[in-house]
């Protein structure tokens, strides 16, 4: 087959299938285009994105800004490694520290190689400040959390689907229940080895679960308590997605390590970022920690274009009030509905529950007949759906989108 040659969706989905590892079950749905709210399947047909690729593309498909960095910049100078400088490097780590307010960050490339750099530097931290005995540091995690799926992350998943033939697990991490923060400080108080406390401010892989408010302030609070970092995982509900910058600052909470991915570059290209402050920061030595792509000239240009629109298009403020739009109508539809139980979320960030168990097929059923019907998303923990659009959409399509859901659970009501 000629690489000029168009494939239909049937034919790339074979190919997929023949030739590419089987660790994803996508919805069938082959794309080729993207703009905005909107992508197209290699046939032509036009839909909305309400996955926005877990969360990277909350700038919107292919924006200009970003892509013309990322053009300008790979055209100019791709990777030095960091065996040297480069000259765009430092600038980004000086905007991105001000931009979140920390005095220093680590650059590296995906979500789960940034939790696992945030742990590394949690433990160190530990050892060489608090004065925990080496190799006796332990992490509070949260059940049900999702971190990414390296080894030392699903050591301390419970999903068990990410964990099974995976072992031997890392040891050093206590789970305890989410949003119950008596048996967080039950914890912290269990052991003088606590080194952090590595939190979900939205769990989303698990199904958009909002903890209750105060929760993360009150967890941050008992962080100070007992001297162990809190580090806040915002790599899906960061960067506006959830109506705030980051989802921490609907309770006014500065975390000690912040962990940022997909949406920093927009879903243009690979970035993640540890933030913390220098007493924080500085246990990192040289060739201690590092990534041959970590802080590359294009992914620094990218995220700061991907961080400029975040911005200049207020697109924070824009997630809050379309939030609440979707959550309102689709409550106000469930309220009389069998199929569907309950909307919850913030932000663009969001969730309906299906009337149905783990193990049914109706939310897929459900998702294969929003295709049809012209909007993409996808289950998670099989009778859950998440919605969430990329930011830049207007009310007029989230108002079209709305009614195109509410259509389609009509058609399985009982």
């Amino acid at each position: 087959m000629s690489v000029l040659e168009k494939l239909s969706s049937a034919e790339a989905i074979a190919l997929e299938d023949k030739f590419g590892a089987h660790n994803y079950h996508p919805l069938p749905v082959v794309l080729s285009k993207g703009e905005g709210v909107y992508v197209w399947d290699v046939e032509g047909k036009k839909y909305f994105d309400f996955l926005s690729a877990y969360s990277a593309v909350n700038q919107g498909h292919c924006h200009p800004k970003i892509v013309g960095a990322m053009i300008e910049q790979a055209q100019t100078l791709t990777l030095t490694s960091r065996a040297f400088y480069n000259d765009k490097l430092g600038v980004y780590e000086k905007y991105v520290t001000e931009y979140f307010g920390f005095d220093k960050v680590l650059p590296m490339n995906t979500g789960a190689e940034a939790v696992e750099t945030a742990v590394k530097i949690c433990r160190k931290w530990a050892y060489e400040k608090k004065g925990i005995a080496e190799k006796q540091a332990q992490i509070i995690v949260c059940e049900n959390n999702f971190h990414g799926r390296t080894t030392t992350i699903i050591s301390f998943s419970n999903d068990e689907n990410a964990r099974k033939n995976f072992g031997p697990y890392t040891e050093g991490f206590i789970r305890i229940p989410y949003d119950d923060i008596q048996a967080l400080e039950n914890a912290l108080a269990s052991s003088p080895n606590i080194a952090g406390f590595l939190v979900e401010p939205i769990q989303g892989e698990a199904g958009v679960y909002v903890p209750s408010e105060g929760y993360l302030a009150q967890a941050k609070a008992l962080c100070e308590k007992y001297n162990v970092l809190f580090i806040a995982d915002e790599v899906q509900t960061g960067i506006a997605r959830t109506g705030k910058l980051l989802a921490v600052h609907h309770e006014n909470v500065q975390p000690d390590v912040l962990i940022l991915g997909k949406a920093i570059s927009g879903g243009v290209y690979p970035v993640s970022a540890v933030l913390a402050n220098d007493a924080i920061m500085n246990v990192i030595k040289p060739g201690q920690h590092g990534s041959t792509f970590g802080g590359n000239p294009i992914a620094a240009a990218v995220a700061m274009a991907a961080l400029d629109v975040v911005k200049d298009e207020q697109l924070a403020d824009n997630a809050d009030r379309l939030g609440q739009i979707f959550r309102a109508e689709l409550t106000a539809y469930i309220q009389n509905s069998t199929v569907a139980t309950l909307v919850r979320g913030k932000g663009l960030l969001n969730a309906v529950v299906i009337n149905d168990t783990e193990e049914s097929d109706t939310a897929w059923n459900i998702c294969m007949k929003l295709a049809e019907n012209g909007l993409l998303a996808k289950p998670t923990h099989g009778n859950i759906i998440r919605f969430a659009p990329p930011l830049v959409m207007n009310e007029e399509q989230l108002r079209a989108c709305v009614a195109i859901i509410i259509t389609t659970l009509k058609e399985f009501e009982k």
